[in-house]
């Protein structure tokens, strides 16, 4: 055995029963943005930062908004210069919605047939767990080149604050490449759609329902909006197709809201329609939103209806080549741990890594433990499984990559 190559020797080594265990001791605490509940990320940010603590690091914990603190650790490898790899994760989780709907406890945390259950097991209280543990099993093993980062940041499930922030940090400038470890079912996304929220506000004029000829109804109006947004994404299809790995783009109407009365006897003056609009790279946004706001002035003005658009957010689809060191290493370590060639996939939503790379211009991927799909719905669970698994793969994703001496492809 060749003692000079720095992958000789056994891998960094897991301690399997604690990370199951912490995640669910994250998964226990209900970190959903409820200010009516008086909930949020605080308690999950604590237990991070105490564990990290617990681990010999110096986290930083940044209050990005009131109860919504970034923690943030920076280990140096003491192995010389070197890339600087990050591991991300969120600590916000959506909110459980109908307890009905559930057929356990959500935040019980129990585990059972191999599957550690409740709300952000999947996503992404196991990826936090799974990072946290990885970087210590780095970090235990020897020095090595470099850094890496390792960051618990707030409101993905949100307007991305906390990747807003960490963005804007001088250290976001100094990070080689990003591991975003949400759910993926073990596919490596290199590549994730765009997203942008639109609220269109038609205003119009009351009257008695009795006598609409003295109103400006913008209910027509909006529902003529909505029936030219479907022709709109039709029109997509055709110039850029289905992506291999994100499908097609969307244009989903989620939101209507109509005056400030319910009352069936009155036409209000005001319609708004919300849009989320979900696109595959290629698409302009802004031209996307000039051509959506033409429309909606189009469909107001028979009527007299005015149309105003109002972008609430705009996340532009990112792509990291396949080729970037930083994921020819987590393809490499995929296979290594798990005997399998790497699938390759792509993020159908946007994720904090949409905030890094836009914002900060770091590369990013998303894998993770945790089905694709199952994030945000009723009896979500993840499998202990792939928790360990996906520990292991970031361990030697970060080993290789971090000794590889080229953080650019």
């Amino acid at each position: 055995m060749d003692r000079a190559d720095p992958l000789a020797g056994d891998p960094p080594a897991i301690d399997e029963e604690a990370v199951v265990a912490f995640t669910q001791d994250l998964v226990r605490l209900r970190s959903v943005h409820d200010p009516a509940a008086g909930t949020a990320e605080a308690p999950v940010a604590q237990l991070v930062a105490q564990r990290m603590r617990e681990f010999g690091w110096t986290p930083e914990v940044t209050e990005v908004a009131p109860g919504r603190p970034n923690v943030v650790a920076v280990i140096d490898g003491g192995g010389g210069p070197g890339p600087t790899l990050m591991f991300e994760g969120h600590t916000d989780v959506v909110t459980e919605g109908e307890l009905d709907a559930w057929s356990f406890d959500p935040y019980a945390a129990d585990i059972v047939d191999g599957r550690l259950r409740g709300r952000g097991s999947a996503d992404m209280k196991a990826g936090v767990a799974a990072m946290m543990y990885a970087a210590k099993a780095v970090v235990d093993h020897g020095t090595f080149p470099g850094r890496l980062v390792v960051a618990a940041l707030v409101d993905e499930e949100g307007l991305m604050l906390g990747a807003k922030a960490f963005a804007a940090t001088p250290l976001a400038a100094e990070v080689d490449g990003a591991i975003c470890c949400e759910p993926e079912a073990g596919e490596i996304c290199a590549v994730s759609k765009g997203a942008v929220r639109l609220q269109v506000e038609f205003e119009g004029a009351m009257a008695h329902g009795a006598m609409p000829q003295h109103a400006r109804n913008p209910l027509p109006v909006a529902a003529e909006f909505v029936r030219a947004v479907a022709h709109l994404e039709t029109d997509l299809l055709e110039r850029h197709g289905v992506h291999e790995h994100l499908g097609e783009n969307y244009l989903t109407p989620t939101v209507l809201l109509a005056g400030d009365t319910d009352q069936i006897n009155v036409i209000p003056a005001r319609a708004v329609v919300c849009l989320d609009i979900r696109t595959v790279p290629g698409v302009n946004h802004r031209d996307l939103v000039n051509r959506l706001d033409r429309l909606a002035s189009r469909c107001g003005e028979p009527t007299g209806v005015t149309a105003t658009s109002e972008v609430v957010d705009d996340r532009p689809a990112v792509e990291t080549p396949v080729s970037h060191p930083m994921i020819v290493a987590l393809a490499a370590a995929h296979q290594a741990v798990t005997g399998q060639v790497a699938v390759y996939g792509g993020v159908p939503g946007a994720t904090d890594g949409t905030i890094l790379t836009r914002d900060a211009g770091i590369p990013t991927v998303v894998y993770g433990p945790g089905g694709k799909w199952i994030a945000h719905q009723a009896d979500e669970f993840v499998e202990v499984a792939e928790i360990i698994s996906a520990a292991r793969v970031y361990a030697e994703a970060a080993r290789r990559f971090l000794t590889s001496g080229d953080p650019t492809p």
